[in-house]
């Protein structure tokens, strides 16, 4: 009987070892794989306001995007299943980058997209404004440093206010390598200071030797109208990159100016802006197009130069939704303007 009971045990014991195993390979274990697919298609009205400006909009414009997942061998299987989803490797995506300095990239080109967006929406409605540089923002940090993470903003050094990097080389000018700077930065909303050592860098803009921090950087502006209650405001948002330019600018527009731009319509669309109103192309448009089909998009602003990709994956699905391929904001405001107010 004791025989027995050990042999069950060593059963059991045995048994239980192999699900562990199994459940860490095809749920919990790392694969160098990502699932792209549809996102979502999200109403920008919520995201954006402009003070003391006209919000009616019995419609409503929307941002699309992509869905991308790291993949454990369980999604990977299901994905092959999916006629919507590509598997990709990771380094396509990351090209040398961390995950967290790939992540602040991505914050920051969504920044500099609604500040394009706003530049756009206020020369297209007349309305005068300035540049102002903010903060200096970090993307990429050298794996030896400990001081600075990816997404910081840099805002003091030494007790000196920073907004770009001609601030930061005046604030640094009397320094030498090897001595602690004093920075005052914001990491995920909290203020912190830290003691960071200096190390010569060569300047990119004069090519000589200085101190510096050794981080990339970049630096974020913000876009002040001269009438205060034009002024722009965002929330916060969970998505990254540059694609959703054209569509804030048309939210924006809408409220700058008097009336209904949406006409009662649910207007999906992709594309990058710059302030002269001109729309790039973007990465996943045939993705776009599902997410937008899906929340029942009844019309599609695609840049010209992906129309084709959107087209062929718009007679995949079947759907009902017109496509509208555009080259600058003016050919999606013009068609705006040219539809008849919806029932």
């Amino acid at each position: 009987m004791k025989r027995i009971n050990q042999n069950r045990a060593f059963f059991t014991t045995g048994y239980v070892l192999f699900l562990a195993t199994m459940v860490y390979v095809l749920v919990y274990m790392p694969t160098p794989y990502l699932i792209y697919g549809p996102g979502g298609a999200n109403e920008i009205k919520p995201m954006v306001t402009v003070q003391e400006g006209d919000r009616s909009e019995r419609g409503t414009f929307m941002m699309t995007t992509v869905s991308a997942r790291y993949a454990n061998i369980v999604m990977l299987g299901i994905s092959k299943l999916d006629a919507n989803s590509e598997i990709q490797r990771k380094e396509d995506r990351l090209h040398g980058r961390s995950e967290d300095e790939y992540a602040a990239e991505q914050v920051w080109y969504m920044g500099d997209s609604q500040s394009s967006a706003m530049e756009a929406a206020y020369t297209r409605a007349d309305i005068p404004y300035r540049i102002v540089p903010d903060y200096v923002y970090v993307f990429k940090v050298p794996s030896s440093s400990n001081v600075f993470h990816p997404g910081d903003e840099i805002l003091e050094l030494n007790g000196v206010r920073v907004t770009d990097n001609r601030s930061i080389r005046n604030a640094l000018e009397y320094e030498k390598s090897g001595t602690i700077a004093k920075v005052k930065l914001k990491r995920d909303g909290k203020l912190l200071t830290v003691q960071a050592p200096l190390m010569t860098i060569t300047d990119s803009e004069t090519g000589k030797q200085r101190p510096g921090f050794g981080v990339s950087i970049a630096t974020v502006q913000k876009v002040e109208p001269k009438d205060e209650r034009k002024t722009i405001h965002f929330t916060s948002t969970d998505v990254g990159g540059p694609s959703a330019g054209l569509m804030f600018t048309m939210e924006i527009y809408n409220q700058l100016t008097p009336g209904d731009l949406s006409k009662g319509y649910r207007v999906a669309g992709t594309g990058t802006i710059d302030k002269s109103g001109k729309v790039g192309a973007i990465g996943g448009a045939k993705y776009k197009i599902v997410a937008a089909d899906r929340q029942g998009a009844e019309l599609f602003f695609v840049p010209e130069d992906n129309y084709k990709e959107a087209k062929a994956k718009a007679e995949q699905i079947g759907t009902k939704m017109k496509l509208v391929p555009v080259r600058k904001l003016d050919d999606a405001l013009t068609y705006m303007e040219k539809l008849p107010i919806k029932p």
